[in-house]
């Protein structure tokens, strides 16, 4: 199950990234669409929170440790949701950034789990 949503969550959002990038580069602020982007890549995450902890407690460890594991589960699950509260803020393109900007993040720590837990 993680083999499946480590990608697609990774994929979902960086094509949110791109779709606020976009929404900033026009000069727009975040819109309701991009919150319900948002919502789609925080469900994502929270399903592989749960397939996480479901793996971990099956007996599957990961090779780097399950601590850091976690740590990094829990930190791809608030990634999207921080960066949105931050959007609601700054009403501005700058919101829009910012989301793009959690996009990448979430990306990144997709690849980061991937490598801890042994891919």
């Amino acid at each position: 199950m993680l083999d499946v949503l480590m990608p697609a969550t990774g994929v979902a959002a960086l094509l949110l990234a791109a779709w606020c990038g976009w929404a900033a580069y026009r000069d727009q602020p975040t819109k309701d669409w991009h919150f319900i982007g948002m919502a789609v890549v925080t469900l994502l995450a929270l399903a592989q929170l749960v397939a996480g902890v479901v793996r971990l407690a099956q007996g599957d460890k990961p090779d780097q440790g399950t601590t850091i594991f976690v740590a990094y589960l829990l930190g791809a699950f608030a990634c999207v949701p921080a960066a949105g509260f931050m959007s609601l803020a700054e009403r501005t393109r700058w919101g829009s950034v910012t989301v793009a900007a959690g996009g990448v993040v979430l990306a990144v720590l997709e690849v980061r789990l991937y490598d801890i837990w042994g891919g």
